[in-house]
């Protein structure tokens, strides 16, 4: 592990330093200068009278390496303070040396380290959250028989507890293990617990004392304002924060001036051990607690309420209420692999800026397990103008419009799509039984409308199509496919609850070829991307030509300021709009590829500008969702004058690799900076728009988003902890690439359009690369630990 904080300080560094661009994407162009810094912004927080203010600043300015004025000022009103409860806790066990180390090296704006205090059997300081040691440590596996019972808060309470064991029992025996069964286990059993000295020896700018439960110790004779004072002298300690106004009262006596004690709330319902009354009812009287702190931390919920659909609610006056008292506000509660409010789109930058970029509510600190990403929104995103010129010319391309919002290839996902920033809006064009093109993102209703049961009679098994039963497109008439309603598709809810805007369920019209054409024309976006699937077997087996529906509505709709994107699985298809000029012809590959060969490549630039694949063929991901190496598929590709596409980024964090830090924009700026794709294939373009509008897309910038070290973190975990590795994809052949000619369009009988059975000639031939890919829908979110297998299957 020390090999491995070293090895990440080197990274984080070699970023930071930024010396001069590469002239890659988010590069900067080579040796260009950067970017003035934006002039300071005044907060109106209440922070910028605490210590924190301008020693802290030039901490930081140090820290990073900056080559100018830090941007948030010395003045009152101080950005909102990080605290990283645990240090980097969404990534490595809690207060670990790991999980401190990257808290502190990863931010651009000021991190307190937040220890909750323990104390074992000889007083001695140590930091884990629960004050049972078995929800995140080994303890009950290395002494199974040393559980006890005791009484806290009024409840009985089981397991095994710091005061049962001696400091050198715990520190010599015990190990931290992850307590949330959704983040990585590969870092289990390896890191020792922190005492209270080895976090302050790690010489944070801010460190913050947690004390919860000073009333149980108390009765157990053990003290915890004596271990503050006494052992520690208050020295290195910033905030002390608790929920028991006895023992904040107590502190406010003993502790320096410099020290910032803070008011815990807890649920409103619950009752606070000294005053024996509810923390709701506490919350009414601001101006009491201002008598023993000089703030509160608070469940972000008590500012931002959700209603019972998880919807935000009008935010409360909290905030404006305990400034007026006089109260620093944190809120607390943040992770980036909890189920958020709707709201947010499981973006949780979008989260944290809802608490710092809104007037009436910008608190003065955040409590979060993934203090990077806190980081990086309030120094990147913090009131960021999206209206900007994008800062790199990288593709935003929508898939089904925007379909993590509203129910795909609906007016609703398209409208939202040109409001969240596209570049290129798309439509998966399908044909009804009587040949009427509209966009669906299948030729099966089944998952994006409501055709089940409405027309389950009318389902069949059609394996040119795809191995499963369905109600397709081309054996319902556009009246009936109108009769239906659109259907919001949710990858991962049904098994982990990552449901996406369940109010817009089934919100949308429908929209035909022409009429997508003519709203994509009507709003001047960019580009068209048109994907064209099962020609073969349309042409052969139902009689229609989608070939001549699309070139007719295309030709139509006089596209002449609008890019056109032509993709298919099918190189036979791309090979009929060849002499269509104006039109940039993309080749899917519906299957990961592990490599590409020259030769591979130069016969793909016989049919195609362009590819698209999916994140896996470029990164490859093993199956503990960690990144394990980049593939040769873009430089290949891009050696032959090949544009490649990513597809599909999605903001839930269940698919997104470790890596990542539960954050799409990192995921972003990892395809942007260190791979230096075309553009994106999206169902969130929101989040994509944000990111490449932002000066942090800028490598050589003052504040950028760092992008992860491919294969880094792998490298650091022992093999024995590992599971064993699949065999990978085959490279890509170029059998792989060429498909049969197109057949013939073949009139179907006047008894209806199902062909008979034993249809005359060969069966209509599969395109290569468009091999079908099973739904993944996720894993429960009590098997999280199998994390891996979502990100091995991209649809």
């Amino acid at each position: 592990m020390i090999r491995c904080l070293f090895l990440m300080s080197l990274l984080v560094q070699a970023y930071l330093a930024k010396s001069g661009g590469d002239g890659g994407k988010g590069g900067g162009g080579g040796g260009q200068p950067a970017k003035p810094a934006a002039p300071p912004r005044k907060w109106p927080t209440l922070s910028g009278n605490t210590i924190r203010a301008c020693v802290v600043s030039r901490q930081n300015h140090e820290l990073l390496n900056l080559k100018q004025t830090n941007n948030f000022g010395c003045f009152p009103g101080y950005p909102p303070l990080i605290v990283a409860r645990g240090g980097f806790s969404g990534l490595f066990p809690e207060s670990t040396a790991l999980a401190n180390n990257l808290a502190l090296q990863l931010r651009y704006t000021d991190v307190a380290l937040l220890c909750s205090l323990q104390l074992t059997k000889d007083s001695i300081g140590i930091c884990v959250t629960d004050i049972r040691l078995d929800n995140s440590t080994n303890i009950a596996e290395i002494f199974p028989k040393d559980s006890k019972t005791y009484k806290i808060n009024g409840h009985d309470v089981k397991g095994w507890f710091a005061k049962d064991f001696s400091s050198q029992v715990i520190l010599n025996n015990v190990s931290m293990v992850q307590s949330i069964l959704s983040r990585p286990s590969a870092f289990d059993n390896q890191l020792a617990i922190s005492t209270v000295d080895e976090v302050k020896n790690s010489k944070p700018p801010l460190l913050w004392l947690n004390v919860q439960y000073d009333s149980f110790y108390s009765a157990n004779k053990l003290s915890m304002s004596d271990y503050i004072e006494k052992t520690m002298g208050f020295q290195g300690i910033s905030y002390i924060s608790s929920p028991e106004i006895g023992f904040l009262k107590n502190m406010k006596k003993k502790a320096p001036k410099e020290t910032n004690l803070i008011f815990t709330f807890l649920g409103r319902d619950e009752v606070e051990p000294t005053e024996k009354k509810k923390y709701g009812d506490i919350l009414k009287d601001l101006n009491a607690i201002k008598d023993f702190a000089s703030g509160i931390v608070v469940p972000k919920e008590f500012i931002w309420p959700v209603d019972a659909n998880n919807y935000l609610e009008k935010h409360t006056t909290l905030v404006a209420d305990a400034h007026k008292a006089g109260l620093e506000v944190y809120a607390s509660g943040f992770a980036n692999d909890a189920i958020i409010s709707h709201n947010y789109s499981f973006d949780p930058t979008n989260e944290f800026l809802q608490f710092v970029n809104q007037p009436d509510v910008i608190v003065d600190g955040l409590l979060t397990d993934f203090s990077p990403i806190a980081s990086n929104a309030i120094a990147c995103f913090a009131n960021n103008d999206t209206k900007r010129e994008k800062q790199v010319d990288t593709l935003i391309i929508t898939h089904n419009g925007a379909s993590g919002v509203y129910p795909g290839c609906t007016d609703l996902a398209y409208e939202q799509a040109v409001n969240d920033g596209a570049d290129i809006i798309d439509c998966s064009v399908q044909l009804s039984k009587d040949g009427v093109a509209f966009c669906s993102d299948s030729a099966d209703l089944t998952g994006d409308t409501t055709a089940m049961p409405t027309f389950m009679s009318k389902s069949s098994l059609i394996p040119e199509v795809q191995k499963d039963k369905g109600v397709f497109s081309f054996d319902l008439t556009w009246a009936e496919i109108r009769s239906l309603k659109p259907q919001m598709f949710s990858p991962f809810g049904q098994r982990t609850g990552c449901y996406r805007n369940p109010a817009a369920k089934n919100k949308g019209k429908f929209m035909t070829l022409s009429d997508f054409l003519g709203f994509a024309k009507s709003k001047a976006v960019q580009g068209v991307l048109i994907n064209i699937e099962n020609a073969a077997y349309l042409a052969s087996k139902k009689g229609l030509d989608i070939i001549e529906t699309v070139n007719k509505a295309l030709k139509n709709a006089s596209l002449d300021k609008v890019q056109v994107m032509i993709l298919s699985d099918d190189s036979s298809v791309l090979s009929k709009f060849k002499g269509d000029k104006d039109y940039k012809r993309l080749l899917h590959f519906k299957e990961t590829i592990s490599a590409v060969t020259k030769s591979a490549a130069g016969e793909i630039k016989k049919y195609a500008d362009g590819i698209v694949v999916y994140r896996s063929s470029l990164i490859v991901v093993n199956d503990g969702s960690f990144t394990k190496a980049k593939t040769n598929v873009l430089k290949e590709m891009h050696a032959a004058n090949i544009s490649v596409y990513v597809s599909i980024m999605r903001n839930e964090f269940v698919a997104i690799p470790f890596d990542f830090y539960a954050d799409p924009t990192m995921e972003l700026a990892t395809f942007v900076v260190e791979l230096d794709v075309d553009g994106f294939i999206t169902e969130f373009p929101a989040t994509a728009n944000r990111y490449l509008r932002s000066s942090c897309v800028d490598m050589n910038a003052e504040v950028a988003i760092l992008p992860a070290q491919v294969g880094a973190l792998l490298e650091e975990i022992p093999a024995s902890t590992l599971t064993p590795e699949r065999p990978p994809s085959p490279p890509l052949d170029v059998k792989d690439i060429v498909d049969p000619q197109l057949p013939p369009v073949t009139p179907v009988s006047a008894e209806g359009s199902k062909s008979p059975p034993g249809p005359p000639g060969a069966p209509a031939p599969a395109p290569s690369s468009g091999m079908a890919v099973a739904a993944n829908f996720g894993v429960c979110v009590a098997a999280f630990m199998a994390l891996g297998l979502l990100l091995s299957m991209e649809h």
